[in-house]
């Protein structure tokens, strides 16, 4: 068995601080808790202090600024991860802690999930520290397809069959890694849906514990079981006519999965502890890290429950493999980050575009949001250059000077940055100016590639302006 964590939380609200603890002992962290700043640094220097993985601080400590508190915490220990605990979903904030040296922070009250993800990444051993990490907050999403930034085929062609799927009734399952965007899909899909002003309820099942799981879905009355003091509506009943979305689908047990499935199948949902059931008519959107049809085909999820689930599957390429959407999603990201509260307006360099283009990104887009952030909060010039990324130089590499960004400028964009198709006319520029290019003014072999004569390919090139140098 590994060794326990040892997690300081700084907090005088006795009923946050059981609840961080209790959380915290979930993961096998021991939570001791310091009411006050003063407290906190000189537990520090204590024989438990000096064995601390982590340290938790709330936005109101008293004793002093909590700004103050983090540049004071990490002069005594650089190496320690420090996670902030906020109420205000303003990035200025965040901005300014991240600034004093925090790692992350959270947005109060803290989602279980989030709280989790956001202790293993500050503390993964052998992973790269700060820069590459996630975030556990993010910047709030339009919702809506316009948002979805990218042109590549397959990730086009996923979100044309979820905006199509989006205005029928069916259950929908999206697959793809962590960090592809498939919470930003599945509310983007209920926003252009039917039931778009219906009930809504999303719950992420990897966030809830195991044994809790049953009653959120399906409800239970009073003394159901030790410690259910009062009935609770569960999700499905809560949702009826409405949607329910459901994320990492793929963690729920086998029992669950039967109940659903009946549930579903019938159209009632009966509590537990209920003598009788509630009929509903719920649309379930499901999204899933892992291949579910894989997971059905080895014997680890239902195949019936499956086959319910996935009357529309749709797939979210990860991002290394829609690696000539980088530059988009990264102006389009500065250009979200500049709005921030706080923030400023950034360019960025072709060579810092060529090193973000060279990443693999395992954590995908979230991943690349979460480090323009990080790069944007510390950059005191205008213009994001690959100085600004020192990790990913030292895993790749500096760029050349003068080097292009990798995959831009390669083919043709049918797609503006805002997710719309471009007119036609430019689209058609833009092949004739590759051509010329490609075939370096050869005028008749451009024109016999295009399919069209000289004359018509002159014509094309007065009519739109080009100049046959290009």
């Amino acid at each position: 068995m590994s060794e326990q964590r040892l997690l300081m939380l700084i907090d005088d609200e006795p009923a946050q601080s059981r609840l961080i603890s209790a959380l915290a002992a979930r993961e096998g962290w021991r939570t001791i808790v310091a009411p006050d700043s003063e407290t906190a640094i000189a537990m520090l220097g204590t024989r438990e202090g000096m064995q601390l993985s982590a340290i938790i601080l709330d936005q109101w400590v008293p004793g002093e600024d909590a700004c103050s508190l983090i540049e004071e915490l990490k002069s005594r220990r650089p190496a320690l991860p420090i996670l902030m605990l906020t109420t205000s979903a303003s990035p200025v904030l965040a901005v300014e802690a991240m600034r004093a040296g925090a790692s992350d922070y959270l947005i109060k009250p803290v989602a279980p999930d989030r709280m989790m993800e956001a202790l293993r990444s500050a503390t993964e051993q052998g992973a790269p520290q700060d820069e590459l990490q996630p975030l556990s907050e993010k910047m709030s999403a339009n919702l809506d397809f316009d948002a979805m930034i990218g042109t590549e085929p397959k990730f086009r062609t996923a979100l044309a069959q979820a905006a199509k799927t989006a205005r029928g009734h069916g259950n929908v399952l999206i697959e793809g890694e962590s960090g592809t965007g498939k919470e930003m899909l599945l509310r983007a899909m209920h926003a252009a849906s039917p039931r778009a002003k219906a009930p809504l309820r999303f719950i992420n099942i990897g966030g809830i514990p195991v044994n809790s799981v049953e009653s959120v879905l399906f409800g239970h009355e009073p003394d159901a079981f030790p410690g259910a003091f009062a009935r609770q509506v569960g999700a499905l009943q809560n949702c009826d006519g409405g949607t329910l979305v459901l994320d990492e689908i793929d963690r729920l047990n086998e029992t669950l999965q039967k109940r659903l499935l009946t549930a579903l199948s019938e159209g009632v949902v009966r509590p537990i502890g209920a003598k009788h059931g509630f009929k509903v008519d719920v649309r379930l959107l499901t999204a899933s890290n892992l291949p579910l049809g894989q997971l059905s085909d080895s014997g680890h999820f239902d195949q019936e429950l499956f086959a319910l689930l996935a009357q529309s599957a749709i797939l979210l390429p990860p991002l290394r493999e829609r690696a000539s959407d980088i530059p988009a999603l990264t102006r389009h990201f500065l250009a979200r980050i500049g709005e921030q509260p706080g923030m400023k307006h950034l360019s960025i360099s072709d060579n810092a575009l060529a090193l973000l283009s060279a990443y693999d990104w395992p954590g995908n887009v979230r991943q690349l949001q979460a480090v323009l952030f990080r790069a944007a909060i510390f950059c005191d010039k205008q213009t994001l250059t690959a100085e600004s990324f020192p990790q990913l130089c030292e895993l790749l590499g500096e760029p050349e000077d003068g080097i292009k960004p990798i995959h831009e400028g390669v083919g043709v964009m049918l797609y503006t940055e805002d997710g719309n198709l471009r007119p036609l006319e430019d689209i058609e520029a833009d092949v004739i100016r590759l051509a010329i290019g490609h075939y370096r003014g050869r005028m008749t072999e451009v024109a016999r590639r295009l399919g069209i004569g000289r004359s018509t390919l002159y014509r094309k090139l007065s009519d739109l302006g080009i100049d046959n140098a290009a």
